[in-house]
């Protein structure tokens, strides 16, 4: 079974790419020196997420994303990432970009996440959007 998975949790998704988007995602975690145990991401809808949200976070706000880090050693990653494909598809057409595009960058965006970087701050948001747009560009299809 491969290390990364995809899984659709009450929507129906095909993520296209897979073996070339599992790829991408285990070269970023090899590029930042990390190794890879395990990663799940699930394509949900916005009302699922919204529940993790409540359930899990105490927020009760709509997201995109929701990563769960599982590592339990320094250095391996281990994760859950919660993707709403609603506010994916909604996002790309506020930015501008196609579905994939914006699913890509919060696919990214969730493991760059679980390999320590964060997005509170306006230098840390700065330094994460620098880091997605330097991985997108590493894609290669």
């Amino acid at each position: 079974m491969p290390a990364i998975t995809f899984h659709e949790e009450d929507i129906s998704y095909t993520l296209k790419n897979k073996t070339a988007v599992r790829k991408w995602i285990t070269d970023t975690i090899t590029a930042e020196g990390y190794k890879l145990n395990e990663l799940t991401y699930i394509f949900c809808t916005d009302e699922y997420l919204l529940q993790i949200n409540q359930l899990y976070l105490d927020h009760d706000t709509y997201t995109d994303i929701i990563t769960f880090d599982n590592s339990e050693q320094e250095g391996v990653i281990a994760g859950d990432i919660f993707i709403s494909i609603e506010r994916i598809r909604d996002n790309a057409a506020k930015f501008g970009v196609t579905d994939t595009q914006e699913l890509h960058r919060v696919i990214i965006h969730g493991t760059l996440h679980l390999l320590g970087y964060l997005d509170k701050s306006p230098a840390d948001k700065k330094k994460m959007t620098q880091k997605e747009d330097f991985y997108l560009d590493k894609r290669g299809f």
